[in-house]
């Protein structure tokens, strides 16, 4: 071995051993002509060493040469600093280490930028050189945190008798939600692999199989738009159970949540954690996927608007709309008439809402350019629906029930994380249950699945499959971490007959499903158990374990928001010869 100890591991009870360390030059600082200090780091941690000219000139002039970020090794005897020179900020800040030899194994080019500080440079920049970037404490924190969340999830299964099976990454193309990634084949001209968005068929027909406890560490694709908290390549714990109904899935994820949190985070999470139905959620909340670290629910005042004489509640209630509200808790004096007439507006603006209305609190009554549209009885009956205080803010969204429930979600989520309305350390987690089996495509005219094809219709609900399918709940749940969806799986269909009926609601005809998902159906046709599963996203768990909110943090190597990998240069264009042994020829982009 190159080194004895990890630079983040000597203390005082070392004083007097010679050691060997290894590892980057992490700051360096002369003191006079006789000292030079160095810190050497790794990711252990950082351990400070030092050159005196009066042991070794030699050594003290290579050392002078020292710059960031060169890899060094070195001999030398440990040394307690004393009481009054412990360095507090580093957990070898007791000792320091006299060098009695110095290896340089090699010299670095200048940083493209600081390891260290507040101030970091561009995401492109630390993207490009991730190499130098993933160096950063930070990051490398995440990372190590990754590989322990990774850990405790398979121990979890382990000790609970799941088996780890691989799916195979070059499947067939079956289109829905996302665009998949496709992969031509070189020996079936004209054919096409697809990279799994999920191994949601294959997991079933493990059940088929009789496998009754299946998991996965699964890497996925999917072709769509990036955002903060998405990648086009994914690592999903997928987790799929037989002769089990939607309380034995939630109950084992509980427990794994409540593991992996202590196991990681070192804290308990009391379960089973509760749980709210898609129209509780979205009635209260206006999002399916809530942040309940603060309150300020969504409150409705249609009734009021519509006796009043204020002509915009009026007519959105009287055309089917709703008037819906939020509370800012002292929120009258942080929030300026010009940024509400215009900030405010246009977000709202951005999530569909035509306009936003605002009423402060004072006197027990309201004061807005609008409160005389409203009764002096009106006006207390929207101070006492919306729990109004003196000096609280009420803001108001009035539109087609869709709209206030975007706009206001995200209006509530943005105000809490501007008032500080929560501890960010805090861990919140529920499930949501009883989503909508289908959602209606109006341009399509035809229905979508609100998850996947192969949902179970909630039992109550199979009564509405052919009259009313609008009003189907699907037997699915979703758990939400602290406002992000986390998982999301359901109770399967294991009848081919229903599945078919599903399919025909989505205009999916019989031949057509044979084509897409035959493989599947001809399983479920040879004995198919009831079964159920869920996917939990491990790259987001591993963000909000980490309390950060840009998911590429906690990547090793992360795409950007148009998919591409700046340090290899990745996607790129490949040899004539390999487009031809696949018989593709690319075509230039019309202007």
């Amino acid at each position: 071995m190159l080194r004895t100890h990890t630079c983040g591991e000597l203390r005082r009870s070392d004083d007097g051993k010679t050691v060997t360390l290894a590892g980057w030059v992490n700051s360096y600082r002369e003191q006079g002509k006789e000292l030079v200090f160095v810190d050497v780091r790794d990711r252990y941690g950082k351990t400070q060493v030092v050159f005196r000219t009066d042991e070794s000139v030699e050594i003290d002039n290579r050392a002078r040469k020292l710059r960031r970020e060169d890899v060094i090794q070195i001999i030398g005897k440990v040394h307690f600093r004393g009481d009054d020179l412990v360095n507090p900020k580093l957990d070898t800040g007791e000792i320091e280490i006299r060098v009695e030899k110095l290896t340089v194994f090699s010299q670095s080019k200048t940083p493209p930028f600081e390891l260290e500080g507040s101030d970091l440079p561009n995401e492109e920049l630390r993207l490009k050189y991730r190499f130098v970037d993933l160096r950063r404490p930070a990051l490398q924190k995440n990372i190590i945190m990754r590989h322990k969340l990774t850990q405790a999830v398979r121990s979890y299964f382990n000790s609970n008798e799941f088996l780890e099976i691989e799916t195979p990454i070059l499947g067939r193309s079956t289109p829905e939600g996302a665009r998949d990634y496709l992969v031509p084949s070189r020996v079936h001209h004209g054919a096409f692999y697809a990279l799994p968005q999920s191994p949601q068929i294959y997991k079933q027909i493990l059940m088929v199989s009789g496998f009754d406890r299946y998991y996965q560490i699964a890497r996925c694709f999917r072709d769509e738009d990036l955002r903060a908290d998405r990648q086009p390549e994914f690592t999903q714990i997928d987790v799929e159970m037989s002769f089990v109904e939607r309380d034995d899935i939630l109950e084992t994820i509980d427990g794994l949540v409540a593991y992996v949190v202590k196991d990681v985070r070192g804290t308990e999470l009391p379960t089973p954690l509760p749980r709210y139905t898609y129209a509780d959620v979205m009635e209260r909340y206006g999002s399916d996927k809530p942040d309940l670290r603060f309150g300020m629910e969504l409150i409705d005042i249609g009734d009021i608007g519509a006796a009043s004489t204020f002509g915009v509640f009026k007519s959105v209630v009287e055309s089917g709309g709703r008037v819906r509200g939020i509370n800012v808790k002292g929120g009258g004096d942080k929030y300026s008439r010009r940024l509400l007439d215009k900030d405010l507006k246009d977000f709202v603006g951005d999530y569909g809402a035509k306009g936003l209305a605002y009423m402060k609190v004072a006197g027990g009554k309201l004061e807005s350019t609008i409160a005389k549209f409203f009764t002096d009885e009106q006006q207390l009956e929207i101070v006492k629906r919306m729990d109004g205080e003196e000096g609280d803010l009420l803001l108001f969204v009035a539109d087609k029930a869709k709209v206030t429930s975007n706009a206001l979600a995200a209006l509530r989520n943005r105000i809490a994380k501007e008032q500080q309305l929560f501890d960010p350390n805090t861990f919140s987690a529920l499930w949501v249950v009883d989503f909508p089996l289908v959602t209606w495509n109006e341009d399509e005219k035809r229905y979508d699945a609100e998850h996947h094809p192969f949902c179970e219709p909630n039992k109550e609900d199979f009564q509405y499959l052919d009259s009313d399918p609008g009003r189907v709940r699907a037997d699915s749940y979703d758990l939400v971490i602290n406002g992000y969806e986390a998982a999301s799986g359901s109770v399967r269909i294991h009848d081919p007959k229903v599945q078919q009926k599903i399919f025909n609601m989505m205009n999916i005809n019989e031949e057509e499903a044979e084509s897409r998902f035959g493989f599947l159906l001809e399983a479920l046709r040879y004995g198919a158990p009831p079964h159920a599963g869920v996917a939990l996203g491990l790259d987001r768990w591993v963000m909000l374990m980490a309390g950060d909110d840009n998911i590429r943090d906690v990547v090793a190597f992360p795409k950007t928001q148009r998919a591409s990998d700046l340090l290899s240069g990745a996607p790129a264009p490949v040899d004539d010869h390999q487009l031809k042994d696949l018989r593709i020829e690319v075509q230039e982009l019309e202007e």
